[in-house]
């Protein structure tokens, strides 16, 4: 359970990661401050209005993530 809110530093911070390290094809900061991301070239594009649906979408990726992983490695 968190303690604090969400922000957009710790958001940005997991975006970067899964972007440099290829979970991600796209991810801008829009002038409104809303962030851009894209799974792939061809997938749908999301716009992510606050740091706390950020971090949903960030959490659903990294369970997916992981469960990729997890039947990959059996």
């Amino acid at each position: 359970m968190r303690t604090t809110p969400a922000t957009w530093v710790e958001a940005d911070s997991w975006l970067d990661v899964l972007h440099h390290r290829g979970y991600l094809h796209r991810v801008e900061t829009e002038p409104d401050g809303t962030r851009t991301v894209q799974r792939s070239e061809n997938s749908r594009t999301w716009t992510l209005h606050h740091p706390v649906l950020a971090l949903d979408f960030v959490a659903d990726l990294v369970r997916e993530i992981r469960q990729h992983d997890a039947k990959a490695n059996r």
